[in-house]
């Protein structure tokens, strides 16, 4: 593949194909249950070879499709082993990697935007990328100063087939739900077209990352590397000698890595808009790098990828939102849908319950109850079972709540992060992580 594939009618048409082929392999399904094969084994063949497609294709066409699979990745702790286990290894996938452009392609858009004096700058430049992304793809170089850098250079027709892809997406939403029960496409959809344009301009990233690497330049836990350069489709960081992303510890890691790395992400994401007004909206494992120590054991957590951040008109998290999470937490239901109607949770004349209210917010709520919670896939799905099942009390209450314009990116950036911790299956104190950065919550 030499770039993004930008005729909108052919990127359309594998996306339109994806609930065609689910369609066809049940068909097909069906035909080999009547010739005498089991139901189950059946099926399982059918999801296996969907998410190998649905996945594939979206790591593939990258932009918007890619985005959009990537975010799916981060719920997939939500939904039950016995939809989602044939999707798990594809859904991860897509954390972690992407096919790689051509370097003439590379260094015809490094000239474009950082002029045709750019190796005097940029000394060396890998021809091999260290990774690939929706949008983008990094490779290792060296700034004349001698320092290592990350060079992020944007696919050609990026924005064209991101735009395009999330077009044809929401088009196709209520087609491609079925092949991935449980999560809700529509508004994940609506959420990543609303923030696209930012996350194309590489300017406003540059201007975030900077802000987060002066505010986390000393912590002893979080590194955040610097801006060296930026053009309109290229950013040029400090290097960050990693050997692994978050996905890794995933997949894999010891439960000490589990924990501590855990415990460092959910910091990183409740510090940052109290020291910089801002929030990392896109809390994917790819994002997250580890650095371990000398040793080989835990140690810092490195964070890249500053193009989704809500910047949060009071300079920080709504004083609100911690208020209402302590009153969840003391079981105050009245005082609580009080609250949630005075910040337009709840629109006017509309009458709840406050208990089942209550109990609604419970997996928000629930981690602050203890010193150290341990969050789990079977936790998590519990939680999202018991309010996504229409027989359930607390499902009419989805109804009734309404989620105000400032809340969104924060209330998608929260399921994310209990998403990530859910697979990494991390014991943190998330009490005292919100204590100390959340207003409002430690009253």
């Amino acid at each position: 593949m030499t770039e993004l594939p930008r005729r909108a009618v052919a990127r359309t048409a594998r996306l339109a194909a994806l609930p065609l082929g689910y369609a066809g392999r049940n068909a097909l399904g069906l035909g080999k249950r009547l010739g005498g094969r089991p139901a189950e084994a059946v099926m399982s063949e059918i999801q296996q070879r969907t998410a190998e497609q649905l996945f594939r294709t979206l790591g593939e066409l990258k932009g918007g499709a890619m985005k959009f699979g990537q975010a799916m990745s981060v719920l997939e702790a939500a939904l039950p082993d016995e939809l989602v286990a044939p999707y798990r290894t594809e859904l991860t996938r897509l954390q972690d990697s992407a096919p790689p452009m051509p370097t003439q392609t590379v260094r015809d858009q490094i000239e474009q935007d950082l002029g045709a004096d750019w190796r005097d700058e940029l000394v060396w430049l890998d021809g091999g990328p260290t990774a690939a992304a929706s949008i983008g793809q990094v490779h290792q170089g060296r700034w004349q100063d001698r320092r290592e850098v990350a060079v992020k250079v944007q696919y050609p027709g990026a924005g064209e087939a991101l735009q395009s892809d999330l077009r044809q997406l929401a088009r196709l939403a209520r087609t491609i739900g079925p092949l991935v029960p449980g999560i809700e496409v529509k508004p994940l959809i609506e959420e990543l077209q609303a923030r696209a344009k930012d996350e194309l301009d590489y300017t406003l990233e540059a201007e975030a990352q900077h802000a987060f690497a002066d505010a986390f330049r000393d912590d002893p836990d979080i590194v955040v590397p610097d801006v060296v350069a930026v053009g309109h489709q290229v950013l040029v960081t400090e290097w960050l000698d990693s050997p692994a992303s978050l996905a890794s510890v995933i997949r894999d890691g010891t439960q000490e890595e589990r924990d501590h790395y855990g415990e460092l992400f959910v910091r990183f994401l409740f510090a940052g808009p109290s020291r910089t007004g801002m929030l990392h909206a896109d809390p994917h494992p790819g994002n997250f790098r580890i650095l371990p120590n000398d040793d080989g054991s835990p140690g810092r957590l490195g964070v890249l990828d500053f193009g989704a951040v809500a910047r949060l008109p009071d300079a920080g998290l709504p004083e609100a939102m911690g208020r209402l999470i302590r009153m969840a937490g003391d079981r105050a239901p009245d005082e609580l849908a009080a609250g949630l109607r005075e910040e337009g949770f709840i629109k006017p004349g509309l009458d709840v319950d406050p208990a089942l209210v209550l109990d609604y917010l419970s997996p928000f709520v629930e981690p602050t109850l203890v010193e150290r919670f341990r969050f789990s896939r079977e936790w998590m799905q519990g939680q999202f079972q018991r309010i996504n099942n229409p027989k359930e009390p607390t499902y009419a209450v989805a109804l009734k709540l309404n989620l105000p314009p400032a809340y969104l990116l924060i209330h998608r950036t929260w399921l994310g992060g209990v998403g990530v911790l859910s697979q990494l299956g991390a014991e943190a104190p998330f009490r005292a992580i919100l204590e100390e950065n959340l207003p409002g919550f430690a009253g």
